[in-house]
């Protein structure tokens, strides 16, 4: 399925002195590594429309690639997008796409495509067959694509019907015919591809290269990448090919009775036991550090605040079962069932500043007490802003470093059901936390030497970013609703968040 071998290979392109340049490339196997589109269709199908969905997907994929195959691409792919997308809400594709997919393309991106294109400075123009509903957002807020010519899917009030619009699948002669539409009788300078149905777009750039398959070739790290994906959502860690397809589905009820044995665990027995339990149970706790000792049950003593960086709603938990003891934690946003099976006091926050003061105030006169300062969790290497009221109300500050690890599924979520979280989590097979405990911050860097609260807070996320060899930012919980969901949390808009809030610690 390559194209044909008069056009040279994209290692032979230079990338230097193209920054008047008009760049056209194919997506798959081209832009991206692999060739095959399914695990990018099977996130859309288990995202949006649930496991059954994406069993139904895994059931039709051998028909998709004898007709890929043996008789036509066009044929294949439409049976690909009928199956994921007939009946979805639209708005539900978009949501995943903007939320889920940019995470799973950016770790697939091409290093030679990518080194091509990036140094294009004109016009840049992606040509796929893949939905454009379903890659705009990944091509746009982080290639930097002036355009993308896709498929085009029908709609019907609101939801995909699972047929495709004129001309159809844009393979073939229909890529040839959408770039002469976009751009006329002017020939742009280099067209990129990876197959012989590329061929006729190709020739219509002054240049073309092919990009060869190879299994080995590295994608493009991070550091190179134009915008690093801080926030991303949905609930799958690897990448859904038809394997890890049919193993999570075979797992997911396997994976539930677990998740139910080991929450029971963590909620009904004493938390002296409970690191232990959580052990035989397969769920890895590893501690750091040394842990302070219970505060002494006396008047006028303040219990010690735990301030912890945020993966999960259960950094608490895990917390407590490292100290063997139970942590009450001050709470932003947790669902009403993760706080029935809490096996430690929660209490929520008002965002109100004087009256959480005063609560957190009160509850510390009770002895030690949790609290995560970013307001809402960060899966990548990032941490996010510290809210510095904590540091105003104790100097008694114990910084605490949570770093977790998650096979199978992600136990966060900001547009699903926040219920389910501590269900996904434990759902993994063998699920990791890593609690480190730090120094307590002596008295000399609290506010009670005359420090600023914003100062005592920025210290502490920098202390626990150079462990975890994270990055600081300056972003908040706004900024990751806004990214993910469309909204801050409570009123529906969609600014868009630019990488340049990212700090050095």
């Amino acid at each position: 399925m390559v194209v044909s071998t008069t056009f040279p290979t994209v290692d032979k392109c230079s990338s230097i002195g193209r920054e008047k340049d008009t760049v056209v490339a194919d997506m798959d196997g081209t832009l991206l590594r692999g060739r095959s589109s399914f695990p990018y269709f099977a996130l859309i199908a288990f995202e949006a429309g649930g496991v059954f969905r994406l069993l139904f997907l895994l059931l039709v994929a051998p028909l998709v690639g004898v007709l890929y195959y043996f008789v036509s691409e066009n044929a294949g792919i439409q049976v690909l997008i009928f199956a994921t997308f007939a009946g979805m809400k639209v708005s539900s594709i978009e949501s995943v796409a903007r939320a889920v997919l940019p995470k799973f393309y950016t770790a697939d991106l091409h290093p030679e495509s990518w080194r091509v294109f990036s140094s294009c400075g004109g016009a840049r123009c992606v040509l796929t067959a893949n939905p454009t509903v379903m890659v705009e957002a990944f091509l746009k807020g982080f290639l930097g694509a002036d355009m993308v010519l896709g498929t085009e899917i029908s709609t019907w009030k609101g939801r995909a019907t699972g047929l495709v619009k004129k001309p159809g699948v844009l393979v073939g002669k229909n890529k040839a015919d959408a770039l002469k539409k976009a751009f006329g009788e002017t020939r742009p300078e280099i067209g990129l591809g990876d197959r012989h149905t590329d061929a006729p777009f190709m020739e219509l750039c002054k240049e073309g290269y092919i990009v060869p398959p190879n299994p080995k070739v590295k994608a493009v790290t991070i550091d190179k990448l134009p915008k690093p994906v801080i926030f991303h959502d949905g609930r799958l860690v690897q990448k859904p090919n038809p394997i890890v397809a049919l193993l999570t589905i075979l797992w997911i009820p396997v994976g539930f009775f677990l998740a139910c044995l080991r929450i029971a665990a963590g909620s009904l027995l004493p938390m002296s036991i409970v690191y232990y339990a959580f052990w035989a149970l397969g769920v890895r706790v590893t501690v750091k550090g040394t842990p302070p000792p219970p505060p002494p049950l006396k008047s006028g003593h303040s219990g010690v605040l735990f301030i912890c960086s945020h993966r999960t709603l259960l950094d608490p938990i895990f917390l407590s079962a490292a100290l063997g003891r139970r942590i009450p934690a001050v709470t932003y946003s947790v669902s009403r069932l993760s706080e029935l099976i809490s096996p430690i006091k929660t209490v929520r926050l008002s965002r109100d500043r004087a009256a959480d003061a005063a609560m957190i105030t009160r509850l510390l006169e009770h002895g030690d007490l949790a609290i995560c300062p970013e307001g809402t969790t960060c899966r990548e290497p990032f941490l996010l802003r510290f809210s510095s009221l904590f540091a105003e109300l104790t100097g008694e500050l114990v910084p605490v470093a949570m770093v977790n690890r998650m096979s199978m599924f992600h136990g966060t979520t900001a547009r699903g059901w926040k219920g389910m979280d501590p269900f996904y989590f434990f759902m993994n097979p063998s699920p990791a936390y890593e609690v480190t405990f730090l120094n307590k911050l002596p008295p000399e860097l609290t506010c009670h030497s005359g420090k600023s609260s914003h100062e005592v807070a920025n210290y502490i996320q920098r202390v626990i970013a150079a462990t975890l060899s994270y990055e600081c930012t300056t972003f908040t919980r706004k900024d990751k609703y806004r990214a993910l969901a469309g909204n801050d949390g409570t009123v529906p808009e969609k600014p868009r968040i630019k990488a340049s809030n990212i700090m050095g610690c």
